[in-house]
């Protein structure tokens, strides 16, 4: 606890959920048996600086708020407020119901329901130092400028961040910010770049990677994954999340799930470029607390080269062995714009699950397209999203072979 920084949070939730297709306001959509906002809610409720939380939502939802906060016995909620026609103007109104007294703000998305105390501790801690900081992770794929569908330019992206909440302010300084942008017309995607724009520095403080927002469908599901767990209490199962993505290029087949699809562009990449397998190793990996597929597989080795990714994904699945795990169940989602997956979903299951060892079933492939929209959307690579979850390994007879 950093103790004397007295802190208020104010919490955004007033997103209608058009992206995520809900019926529902986005802050009511349910996730693991509770509405999304609440996930965050009850993590500031338990963190020792802040004293006191305004939850801003759409109109239709605030007595709906007010009375989960009290039946769950969120005591710190002490105001749920209509939020405005944006996301600054939401943060605005939870700032105007603020009562006196804390001289520190928290800002967190009310879609972000995976926010931890040590993580806020740690932002407030940096706030109450810096006047202004944010939770951010550092970016780890290659960074373009492009325009009309053509990279111009590569940019360091030793210097780039991926900006998350909860962010925190010195209260005045973000009044002052919110003032000034008002003022002049100016509308962010954050807070912090209120606060930019008056000349002041934000400290950046490590996130979480799995401080995910929800927006999309795909999304909450992954959402759902993480939050998942097993029935069986005395079983207990890991979960973890990996991400590839591969852009097409010439000359090279096209391999998705262990198998080559028809198409007149593959995709390029140090190894087969199987953004599926990759996903998914790096799912299992990350589940195992194994590291990733690039210290695994380093890119810069040339034993790698067009390697079959089934045959590294055999080697991570003899990995999570050694140490006690095997899958239990993996799900993916690939974001093509071209070729149609759906006749190959079938080969694709079968390929990683007969490589895991596991029955068909628990293997679910899912392919979508983003609706004409960015990079996948002008077929410039594909993508693939995976969650896996392992369970205890058997423990193996006496003598058998290592």
């Amino acid at each position: 606890m950093n103790a004397g920084v007295r802190t208020a949070a104010v919490v955004p939730a007033a997103g209608r959920g058009e992206r995520l297709g809900a019926a529902t306001p986005k802050s009511l959509v349910m996730l693991h048996g509770r509405p999304l906002v609440h996930h965050a809610l009850a993590t500031l409720q338990q963190v020792d600086e802040i004293e006191t939380i305004a939850v801003v939502v759409p109109h239709d939802a605030v007595s709906t708020i007010q009375e989960m906060a009290r039946r769950s016995g969120l005591t710190k909620v002490a105001a749920v407020v209509p939020g405005g026609a944006d996301r600054q103007a939401s943060v605005a109104c939870g700032l105007q119901v603020l009562p006196p007294g804390p001289d520190l703000v928290l800002v967190h998305d009310g879609a972000r329901p995976f926010l931890s105390r040590p993580l806020a501790s740690e932002v407030i801690a940096a706030g109450a130092r810096a006047g202004a900081a944010t939770a951010a992770l550092p970016v780890g794929e290659t960074v373009k400028r492009g325009e009309g569908g053509w990279a111009l330019e590569t940019l360091d992206r030793g210097s780039l961040y991926r900006i998350q909440t909860p962010q925190a302010f010195h209260r005045a300084l973000l009044a002052r910010a919110h003032e000034a942008a008002a003022r002049e017309g100016f509308r962010g995607s954050d807070d912090a770049v209120l606060v930019e724009r008056l000349g002041i520095p934000v400290r950046l403080v490590p996130g979480d990677p799995t401080n995910l927002k929800v927006t999309v469908p795909e999304d909450l599901a992954l959402a759902e994954a993480l939050l998942a767990r097993d029935a069986d209490a005395g079983r207990m199962l890991r979960v973890g999340v990996g991400f590839d993505a591969h852009r097409f290029g010439p000359g090279r087949p096209l391999v998705l799930g262990g198998v080559e699809i028809p198409h007149a562009r593959g995709l390029v990449g140090h190894s087969d470029a199987d953004v599926i397998v990759h996903a998914v190793m790096d799912a299992l990996l990350g589940a195992a607390g194994l590291g990733d597929i690039g210290h695994h597989f380093p890119p810069t080795d040339p034993a790698y080269q067009d390697a079959n990714s089934l045959v590294l994904l055999a080697r991570v699945s003899a990995l999570l062995g050694e140490h006690g795990w095997r899958p239990a169940h993996v799900d993916v989602v690939v974001l093509a714009e071209a070729p149609r997956l759906a006749p190959h979903v079938q080969a694709m299951r079968a390929a990683i699950s007969g490589i895991l060892h596991v029955a068909h079933d628990r293997v679910n492939v899912k392919a979508t397209t983003t609706e004409g929209m960015g990079a996948i959307g002008r077929e410039e690579g594909i993508a693939a999203q995976a969650v896996a979850s392992l369970e205890p390994a058997p423990p193996r007879p006496r003598g058998a072979a290592g």
